[in-house]
């Protein structure tokens, strides 16, 4: 089955899309017509330079307002499809895509259309063409993919055909299920698109927001479903109108359309048992357990500061890589690597964005499946030299450019720690500050640009087993931040993807001032906040100061419980509470970089991040870091 993209899908000129396109791994592109035009070159030329690439041309589009005129305007109708004939021929495609009229002089009726195409038919089969019948969502008198089918069974022409656009089916709400019931032989070609659900026009909808599958909240894989159980095995093809994407990268828009048609196939290919999608069979979405450790690079003049955090987050250092300078530090499961090293990909990572988290391991059910999916959905393996006595663990390149190695319980991976690193036992001088009460963590926040949020959600949920949360935005007193969460069954893997579209806020300022780093903080799970709060305390922990109005709105907003309320006050603890549960949230003071920490504690079955409190947080911490070329006082 061959994978294509519209070239309107991708933003820069003609051969700026041709080549992003061909680098992610496509068979061919539908040419849109605005491109074409566009490109320097006769169409003879265009034709050679896009095969020249190694693509195909599967479909020349659109054709607009043909079908339904009368008089003069039917005979106009005729003329311009033989042009765009003459126009195909010399490109080198024999595939039209004609979508229904919304001429406000076009005349409805499924017959006079289906004679209209049956003559256009007949022109096309005498130079060797198909033509391609689509419903757009707003035709005037065809909307629908069920009266488009009826149009082409009428013109009963062996060069017509059916056009399937998901978004047009999808987003009208149609049953795609009712395309099983047309002969796979006659669907000439289809589209695939996603979108987020947003009440609005449907024509304004599809020109501007729609996104790859799988980034978006239309059921496209029950749509690709219905189409292979037709006995369809033609190309699939994205057509994607975005206005975030017009300003993106060729390379990046593209790798992410040809990772979400790889995605969806496997999963139509797993739900639909007996069909054939043409691609090698690949590991299923990948169980995660859980992140197995951070890793920061920092040097040795800054590691002090952050190995005095550490301390006094009750984190006790029990162990000394056997050839280099890097320190492991724990709590309950919690594994931090602190790295200075002056040489490797840290290193690199430390020049380039200064202290911060450069490595995530994720626990996963089988690493060398993980290395396979993420291969084959265009992820970018990572490797170094490895040392003698070290391990080869499985990596790929994440957020940021930083790496996210995979650990399974092979003997292999799961004795890396004792294989590589000398226990250290606390001596309580300066290696640890005493046992808090951390046990995991809860979920790292990744920032980013908030234009390629839905290119790591895609990234994240097609190599693993995670569901995305509906996206919140999140108010920062110089802006907004759009926030997702990312999660595994039952918690055992939680990201939040958090989006910046401006430096003034305070995830925007990390951006900039960390050089696009990826982990901005990181959260901790505890059993019982208020105990934590108070080992902390002992052990000189550094609360954010919260503003006393914040528990007097609290007291308001919520039936608490006055010694509660009074032991929160007092912690700089913040409290939230949805049906399922109630959750805790105590964060550290911010480092002048922009990176924090978090400790959290959920009861019940809580199931956010404690957006009401985001404000509230970004305020406290935006009090505390000075504006970047301020000296501290």
């Amino acid at each position: 089955m061959r994978r294509s993209i519209a070239t309107v899908s991708v933003p820069g000129n003609l051969r700026e899309k041709l080549e992003a396109i061909a680098a992610a791994g496509f068979d061919g592109i539908e040419i849109f017509e605005q491109d074409f035009i566009a490109e320097a070159g006769s169409p003879a030329e265009i034709g050679a330079m896009i095969r020249d690439h190694g693509l195909g041309i599967e479909i020349f589009q659109p054709f607009r307002d043909f079908e339904g005129l009368v008089g003069a305007r039917r005979v106009k109708a005729f003329d311009r499809a033989e042009r765009k004939f003459d126009l195909m021929q010399q490109l080198g495609t024999d595939l039209v895509l004609v979508c229904s009229s919304v001429a406000s002089d076009a005349i409805g009726g499924i017959d006079r259309a289906a004679d209209d195409f049956r003559e256009l038919g007949e022109r096309a089969a005498k130079r060797g063409l198909r033509v391609g019948y689509e419903a757009l969502a707003w035709g005037r008198h065809v909307n629908d993919h069920r009266d488009a089918w009826e149009v082409v069974r009428r013109a009963d022409h062996p060069n017509v055909g059916l056009i399937l656009d998901s978004f047009h089916t999808l987003g009208r709400k149609l049953d795609p299920e009712t395309i099983r019931r047309v002969p796979g032989d006659r669907i000439f070609f289809v589209q695939l698109a996603d979108a987020p659900l947003i009440e609005m026009d449907l024509l304004y909808w599809s020109r501007h927001f729609r996104n790859m599958p799988g980034e978006g909240d239309l059921d496209v894989t029950a749509f690709m479903r219905a189409v292979m159980a037709t006995g369809y095995r033609g190309p699939v093809s994205l057509e994607i109108f975005n206005d975030q994407f017009r300003g993106g990268r060729p390379e990046t828009v593209a790798r992410d359309g040809h990772r979400s048609l790889v995605h969806l196939l496997d999963r139509v290919r797993r739900e639909e048992p007996g069909v054939e999608v043409g691609l090698p069979p690949i590991p299923d979405r990948i169980a995660a357990t859980g992140i197995e450790f951070i890793e920061f690079a920092t040097s040795a003049a800054e590691s002090g500061d952050l190995t005095r955090q550490l301390a006094a987050l009750g984190f006790a250092r029990t162990g000394r890589h056997r050839t280099k300078s890097v320190e492991l530090w724990q709590q309950g499961k919690i594994r931090i690597v602190v790295n200075t090293e002056t040489s490797g990909f840290a290193h690199s990572a430390y020049v380039t964005h200064g202290t911060g988290i450069c490595d995530i391991g994720i626990g996963v059910s089988d690493a060398a499946a993980t290395m396979e999916r993420a291969r084959a959905l265009g992820a970018n393996p990572f490797h170094q030299p490895v040392g003698p006595g070290e391990t080869d663990i499985p990596a790929i390149r994440g957020v940021g450019g930083s790496v996210m190695h995979f650990i399974d319980d092979s003997a292999d991976l799961a004795g890396v720690w004792e294989r590589e690193f000398v226990a250290e036992a606390d001596t309580g001088s300066g290696a640890g500050g005493g046992d808090a009460g951390l046990t995991r963590i809860d979920h790292l926040g990744e920032t980013m640009a908030y234009d390629e949020m839905l290119s790591w959600a895609l990234f994240y949920t097609s190599i693993f087993d995670l569901v995305k949360s509906p996206m919140v935005d999140v108010a920062d007193p110089d802006g907004l931040v759009r926030s997702q969460a990312i999660e595994a069954p039952e918690g055992a893997l939680r990201l939040t993807l958090n989006g910046a579209e401006t430096h003034r806020t305070f995830a925007g300022r990390f951006l900039a001032d960390s050089f696009n780093s990826a982990v901005q903080h990181t959260a901790f799970a505890c059993d019982d906040i208020l105990a934590t709060s108070t080992a902390l305390t002992g052990i000189g922990f550094a609360p954010l100061p919260i503003p006393s109005n914040y528990y007097d709105d609290l007291a308001a907003r919520f039936d608490l419980d006055p010694g509660l309320l009074a032991r929160l006050r007092a912690g700089q603890i913040m409290y939230d509470r949805d049906a399922g549960g109630e959750f805790f949230q105590l964060y550290s003071q911010p480092t002048p970089g922009g990176l924090f920490f978090e400790i959290v504690e959920r009861r019940g079955t809580y199931a956010g991040y404690g957006a009401p409190n985001a404000p509230f947080r970004i305020a406290a911490q935006k009090r505390l870091v000075r504006p970047k070329g301020i000296p501290k006082s």
